[in-house]
């Protein structure tokens, strides 16, 4: 791993280290400096290491980390001058304790701009009285009239924002991303290539073929979301399509129009949501997700990946499969099928 792009900060103590992800160490060893984290078989004295699970024993043998987060079944396995971080969630703890490592990581930095409220000279601001303090705008964007955009924020390279649109405090608009009919909130992350607010696929069938169904609801953006690279979220037609706080948004995601989206969600690439889909809070969805236009997905539930939505789903649920289902009767009947195939000769051992 390089450190060309993403330099380590200041070293940092066991005991903070742990303290800051909730992990136990020896008192012994709190006044211990680390330098970065990496891999178990790449570390070395200076370095915070993770065990993943039983399957990766062997490279803790081996590894030279100096200290290492792993479960309490674990910690008597250390080599000698390996320190046990203590923790239920070793692959959690070790991305968290990255973060003090590596804090310029932790939000997407200017390309080309250094300090806060440069403009560049190529860009083209209608109003520049809607712009605070220390707002960055890189160079060919493009801010319409009637735009606000709250201080610290970053606008990136041929980014174009539309008439009246408002972006809050401390956010990051990346580079090539088109907003329009939009509201964001303070500390949110958009990726290159996203496109926001644009028309709701909505039709009307006629005698004469399809016809345009006008789009005039807006999207709204909570607080702390964070929006992957080239995902489009259309704007609502008669409601506001809705992202709620804190929720985190994959690569490649389609979200339709009239969507209403809880807080705290995880939604990973590829997933395609229908219009007017309604979600929970810390709904979960696998890659590769399809949901059918209309469902309710109750808070906590969860869809594995690859599956296909055509139902509600419960509060607190999981489903699977293609039509999904709950996970535990899909993984039943694919056994059935299994042991069915078996009792009859077929090619089963699949």
């Amino acid at each position: 791993m390089t450190s060309r792009f993403f330099p380590p900060a200041e070293p940092q103590t066991l005991g903070t280290v742990a303290d800051a992800v909730g992990a136990k160490v020896d008192e012994a060893a709190r006044e211990r400096i680390m330098t970065d984290v990496m891999p178990l078989d790449t570390a070395g004295p200076e370095h915070v290491s993770f065990l993943r699970d039983a399957k990766h024993r062997a490279a803790l043998a081996t590894t030279k980390a100096g200290a290492v987060f792993c479960e309490a079944r674990f910690a008597a396995e250390m080599p000698e001058g390996s320190i046990a971080l203590v923790t239920p969630y070793p692959d959690n703890a070790f991305g968290l304790a990255a973060g003090l490592f590596h804090p310029s990581a932790m939000r997407p930095r200017p390309l080309t701009a250094r300090a806060g409220g440069e403009i560049a000279t190529t860009a083209i601001i209608e109003e520049p009285e809607g712009l605070e303090a220390n707002v960055i705008v890189e160079a060919f964007a493009v801010i319409a009239r009637g735009v606000e955009i709250g201080r610290g924020t970053v606008i990136g390279p041929n980014v174009v924002i539309g008439p009246g649109c408002t972006i809050g405090r401390n956010a990051v608009i990346g580079a090539n991303s088109t907003i329009q009919c939009a509201h964001i909130g303070d500390r949110v992350i958009i990726h290159p290539g996203v496109r926001i607010g644009q028309d709701g696929f909505g039709l009307a069938r006629t005698p004469d073929g399809y016809r345009k169904v006008p789009q005039v609801g807006s999207v709204v953006i909570q607080d702390d979301v964070e929006i992957g690279a080239n995902t489009t979220i259309d704007r609502g037609s008669r409601r506001d399509t809705v992202i709620g706080k804190g929720t985190k948004i994959d690569n490649q995601v389609q979200i339709g129009h009239n969507v209403v989206m809880g807080c705290h969600c995880v939604i990973a690439g590829c997933v395609g949501i229908s219009g007017s889909v309604t979600m929970g809070d810390y709904v979960t969805l696998g890659g590769h997700v399809g949901l059918r236009d209309g469902i309710t997905l109750g808070s906590g539930s969860s869809v594995a990946g690859k599956s296909g939505v055509g139902e509600d789903v419960p509060a607190g649920a999981t489903y699977a499969g293609l039509p999904a289902t709950d996970a535990r009767r899909y993984l039943a009947e694919r056994m059935a099928i299994g042991r069915l195939m078996r009792k009859k000769g077929g090619a089963s051992n699949s």
